[in-house]
């Protein structure tokens, strides 16, 4: 084999560590990490669909958000799951591409559908005469359309460019998943163009236009609850979008993290576990902690299941 012309056709993921010990407790906490992320979107879903007072703008975007944690953290850990399980670290060429895919877009998806989250607050605040009227059923499902369409879309060429490279100096990646910067510096072909475009949509498609467009309503939001006179109604207009200004507020500060941290490997991976397994924790957290409108549906939940019981 001439390393510098290796044709790929597998990849050896190392995981986060080769220590036994320290494996085995990372198992262990990412997966009873990922049972409650499962079990507490599942609930918010199952809420959402059941309950018909939170069959509302903001709690179908908030089904959504729920779906894409759900999508996100399943299709990153099960590697993590059954490589530990059967011992097989290996994973093809193509699964590979997929896998890089299936992360970009998920990630777009959320902070694409926390921004339509933004507007609606907005409209509900600002607009609060004509919600009905501007978020209706066909302008919910048209904006969580597009939401999904532009996670596909936009991570398209990135996964498809680094397909073409089949010449990579190594088949072991010093990660639990497939990165594309990993790859992008372990392939041997040109890739001037993969990092111009790597560039421009990391920084202007995936991070600073969706911030922008996220947070650029809630400068609106907070005018308009200022010039409520009485402290009640700006009690009661912030409490309405407090939940998600908790959740963006976290979610983005997580992301600037990134670029923080050291540049060391190790750092990078523990970062990639956090970012995979906490930040899609939050939405069901937060959302059953603070919001009364969740917390009053699983009541009514219980009780309802309490008398069919009897």
């Amino acid at each position: 084999m001439v390393i510098n012309k290796t044709i790929i056709e597998y990849f050896i993921l190392k995981g986060f560590s080769e220590t036994p010990e320290l494996q085995i407790t990372i198992f262990v906490t990412v997966l009873l990490i990922y049972i409650m992320i499962f079990g507490g979107n599942m609930m918010i879903l199952l809420l959402i669909c059941l309950d018909h007072h939170l069959h509302t703008p903001m709690y179908f975007f908030l089904a959504n958000l729920s779906i894409v944690d759900i999508s996100f953290t399943t299709g990153m850990l099960c590697k993590i799951f059954t490589s530990f399980m059967t011992g097989d670290k290996t994973i093809s060429f193509s699964g590979c591409m997929v896998q890089s895919f299936m992360t970009g877009s998920f990630t777009i998806q959320e902070l694409y559908i926390l921004t339509t989250m933004s507007y609606d607050r907005y409209v509900a605040i600002c607009r609060p005469l004509r919600y009905q009227l501007i978020m209706n059923q066909r302008t919910c499902v048209m904006l969580a359309s597009l939401c999904w369409a532009l996670g596909f879309l936009l991570i398209s060429p990135l996964p498809s460019i680094l397909s073409t490279f089949s010449c990579y100096t190594s088949i072991e990646l010093n990660h639990f998943l497939c990165d594309v910067v990993i790859l992008m510096k372990m392939t041997c072909s040109d890739t001037s163009v993969f990092e111009i475009l790597f560039f421009i949509e990391g920084w202007f498609l995936f991070t600073l236009s969706p911030f922008l467009l996220t947070f650029l309503p809630y400068i609106f939001i907070i005018i308009a609850i200022l010039k409520i006179r009485t402290t009640t109604g700006r009690y009661k207009a912030f409490y309405t979008c407090s939940s998600h200004l908790t959740v963006i507020t976290l979610v983005y500060s997580i992301n600037i993290i990134q670029y923080l941290i050291p540049s060391n490997l190790d750092y990078k991976k523990f970062y990639t576990l956090i970012n995979t397994a906490v930040v899609p924790l939050l939405n069901p957290l937060i959302y059953s902690l603070k919001n009364k409108d969740i917390k009053n549906a699983l009541k009514r939940r219980r009780t309802f299941c309490f008398n069919m019981s009897i």
